[in-house]
């Protein structure tokens, strides 16, 4: 967690998304669902969600300009912030690249998923593990960085796979279509790596593989996110 914000904001929570809609979606869902197996009533958090343009995203993303990536971000982050959340969580693996710049910039705090998803490897005593993402995300180094602090390796797949990977997730899974080949395919390179766990570091991939596919422990970054996005927000509504 890093940001600003006080106990004193209303107590609601901001999600920056449309990195896809297909996982933003399941963010909201998820959220709500928590909620009320943790609680059994109808007193659901109060969301507010500020969709991105995907396509400007992965251009800047892509782009060799950091800083319109961050601010275009931070245009996102600046609109929650100004709708009175009280903290934020990026919906999308791949913004954590600028995370300390975003969290720096923020007035209130943003929830990481790269640290709640590290924290939860060590919870399992992971030593080695495989991420897999959009070529962005493996070919960046906030996983393996984070991860190194805390004991934990992290490997990706070849340049060839992670074209695949890559093109499963864009021509596939962020618009909603889920091919059994494809599914099939992401799980052969899976179990080509001597791992602990693997990390699926897109917030899409979660939608086509599940525990039930694998043996391996799959650390599922949208179900890690979001239950500690709603365990922040109990714990800010007991202040």
């Amino acid at each position: 967690m890093s940001g600003k914000g006080g106990s004193n904001r209303l107590k609601r929570i901001g999600i920056l998304g449309g990195m896809s809609y297909e996982s933003t979606l399941k963010y909201y869902d998820l959220i709500l669902q928590k909620y009320y197996a943790k609680n059994n009533d109808y007193h659901y958090p109060e969301v507010v969600i500020f969709s991105l343009n995907f396509q400007k995203l992965i251009d800047f993303e892509l782009g060799d300009d950091k800083d319109i990536y961050i601010r275009y971000l931070m245009s996102g982050i600046e609109s929650l912030e100004n709708a009175g959340v009280s903290f934020i969580a990026m919906a999308a693996n791949s913004p954590h690249a600028v995370y300390n710049e975003l969290a720096e910039l923020s007035k209130v705090p943003i929830l990481s998923i790269v640290k709640t998803t590290a924290l939860k490897a060590k919870q399992e005593n992971m030593k080695k593990i495989l991420l897999l993402g959009i070529k962005f995300t493996m070919q960046s180094t906030f996983y393996q960085e984070y991860c190194k602090k805390i004991g934990i390796e992290v490997i990706t797949p070849s340049d060839k796979e992670q074209n695949e990977i890559n093109s499963i997730i864009f021509d596939e899974l962020v618009i909603g279509f889920f091919k059994q080949d494809s599914k099939k395919r992401l799980l052969q390179i899976i179990k080509q790596y001597e791992v602990d766990g693997v990390i699926l570091g897109c917030t899409e991939l979660p939608l086509i593989l599940n525990q039930n596919d694998i043996e391996l422990r799959l650390l599922d970054t949208v179900e890690i996110h979001t239950e500690a996005i709603l365990n922040y927000y109990l714990s800010l509504s007991q202040l």
